[in-house]
């Protein structure tokens, strides 16, 4: 209960920096919002011109597509939101020597990564296109709303959110034995992601299929769990594959981190840049 307590404590002091952030100057909040607004409409607009103009993608109609770019841009926007300042890129923390921030905290390292990327304002922008798309492309489309329904949107949106979270930090973690040559690693990764969320996979062959399930897991983002929600896989296996294939992602992403700690608490810090530090 007291670690529930200090996460919600901390998540208010970092809404309050970013209010401030937000709000230092007039000028400022409207190039942000002008900047931002374009940035999001015109990361959805190649898929959703693709639906309208064949009537959808594939096996998937035109709404059911709006859904997943609707799905995909919320999950993208709430990674934005609570693991930013290089949280999500964790690569350029341990390449630049920055984890050392975080270990001098009073704080466990894991309390620290789940609040000091928190910045709700600077990336609402992401979740309010996302949720738009979803309440627009369900009312079309008729979804029947339970709580049943609600309870398993959260739980994949979650999933979702694990599975793009822990591949970075497992791949990320190789900057703890190479800080230099790995730094970025993380930067074509989640832009792997981002490319690729929107679509639909059902024409891939096996071979490609799993290039997106096992070797860069982008499928997890948004067409596995779109698929389940929106009724097209109904079964058992639909509705476990995103959270079971987040929970084994996590796993061997805690375990490699942990060795890469190990290794860190060895030898420290091999070189150190500021570059991207939230001070």
């Amino acid at each position: 209960m007291k670690t529930l307590a200090r996460l919600v404590r901390l998540w208010r002091l970092y809404t309050y920096l970013d209010f401030m952030l937000m709000t230092r100057s007039l000028k400022l909040f409207v190039t942000f919002l002008i900047t931002d607004t374009i940035f999001n409409i015109a990361a959805v607009t190649a898929t959703l011109l693709l639906a309208e103009r064949f009537n959808g993608i594939g096996a998937w109609s035109k709404f059911q597509i709006v859904f997943v770019v609707g799905y995909a841009t919320l999950v993208g926007g709430l990674l934005d939101m609570f693991f930013t300042y290089n949280i999500l890129f964790i690569s350029r923390r341990l390449g630049r020597g920055q984890l050392d921030h975080v270990l001098i905290q009073p704080q466990s390292i894991w309390m620290a990564f789940f609040t000091e990327g928190f910045n709700p304002f600077t990336a609402s922008g992401s979740v309010l296109v996302g949720s738009g798309l979803m309440i627009w492309a369900g009312m079309k489309l008729q979804i029947s709303v339970s709580f049943l329904w609600g309870v398993s949107l959260i739980l994949n949106v979650l999933s979702s959110m694990a599975v793009v979270l822990s591949f970075a930090f497992l791949w990320g973690s190789l900057a703890f034995w190479a800080p230099r040559a790995a730094e970025e690693i993380t930067t074509p990764l989640i832009r792997i992601f981002s490319n690729l969320k929107s679509f639909p996979f059902d024409g891939l062959g096996p071979l490609l299929l799993a290039g997106v399930t096992v070797i860069v897991p982008v499928a997890f983002m948004a067409w596995y769990p779109s698929r389940y929600l929106l009724g097209l896989d109904a079964s058992i296996t639909g509705a476990t594959v995103t959270p079971l294939a987040a929970l084994v992602i996590s796993v061997f992403a805690v375990l490699v981190f942990r060795k890469g700690l190990e290794h860190y608490g060895r030898t420290g810090s091999q070189r150190y840049d500021d570059l991207g530090h939230r001070s």
